[in-house]
């Protein structure tokens, strides 16, 4: 008898499931692994960016609920589970200077109690492999910061049987990884074609913002290969109806360009316990499907 492989992906707020690492999960799914998306928070802070949405007083008056069943339009059309870890959006502050963080909020959960419900998540989902991202956030919201911090604590702490023993029995994953979905090297590839064959590019302004301030490339290790999913991608996105425009520019690069010039998503392996070799093209390289229960 033969145990499932199963992928565990840890997010911020609901869409981020949808705009990092999603093609790769339904990729995953399709080939019969068992994807649970740990979502942090319920996003209830986050703004109506889009415009065709915005100024509807029963979407503002409703937003946590209303991101609950985005949430739930996604979940289905990527075909994985998900579950909430009941955590406060903390909102991303703006300002000169900054102001500070709402009282109770996602980002000043001391770590020890905020690891507990993903650490208690991990031990009943068993997972081989788990996602987030790295320890800049992706970008700089406190949430994205605080959920890289919380997966690394539980990554230890669900293995080990003195942490947290009221939240279940030890399961200790064997590989973590921080996922890059929106890489400076995708985005360079993209716009390169994109001028050369005569077309707008959306990304000028990305690539000049990430040149003055010399922000440097991370290292992939890990290609998947899952141009075959973008379009499952892109309709998990458009269910997060209040973050995404469908008019935007997630979208004005056709598909078939997508596929032909990146049609992999990356990832940086942070964390292995099992033998493997890099690169990469697959999250569960070293991790054998002949688990034994």
């Amino acid at each position: 008898m033969t145990e499932q492989l199963r992928m565990m992906a840890v997010h911020a707020h609901p869409d981020d499931e949808s705009s990092k690492g999603a093609a790769s999960m339904a990729k995953y799914v399709a080939q019969g692994v068992d994807v649970l998306v740990a979502t942090c928070t319920g996003g209830e802070r986050g703004s109506i960016l889009n415009p065709k949405l915005q100024g509807d007083p029963e979407i503002e008056a409703n937003l946590h609920e209303v991101r609950r069943k985005e949430m739930d339009a996604a979940r289905e059309i990527l075909g994985v589970k998900q579950a909430w870890l009941g955590f406060v959006d903390s909102g991303l502050p703006e300002g000169d200077p900054l102001p500070p963080l709402p009282e109770g909020c996602f980002a000043l959960e001391l770590g020890e109690k905020a690891a507990e419900p993903l650490v208690r998540l991990i031990r009943e989902f068993r997972p081989h492999v788990i996602t987030t991202y790295d320890e800049t956030g992706g970008y700089p919201h406190p949430d994205h910061i605080m959920t890289h911090t919380i997966t690394m604590a539980a990554f230890d702490a669900a293995g080990d049987p003195d942490a947290y023993p009221e939240s279940g029995e030890p399961w200790q994953p064997l590989k973590l990884y921080y996922n890059h979905g929106m890489s400076m090297a995708r985005i360079r590839a993209l716009h390169a074609y994109l001028v050369e064959h005569g077309h707008e590019s959306p990304y000028g302004e990305w690539i000049a913002g990430w040149e003055k301030e010399g922000r440097k490339e991370r290292e992939f290790t890990t290609r998947v290969q899952c141009a075959d999913w973008f379009e499952v991608r892109d309709r998990a996105l458009i269910a997060h109806a209040t973050q995404i425009d469908p008019d935007g520019p997630w979208f004005r690069v056709p598909l078939d360009v997508q596929r032909e010039v990146w049609p992999t998503e990356e990832y940086e392996l942070a964390r292995s316990l099992v033998d493997t070799s890099l690169p990469e093209d697959d999250l569960f390289a070293g991790v054998t499907a002949d688990i034994t229960v």
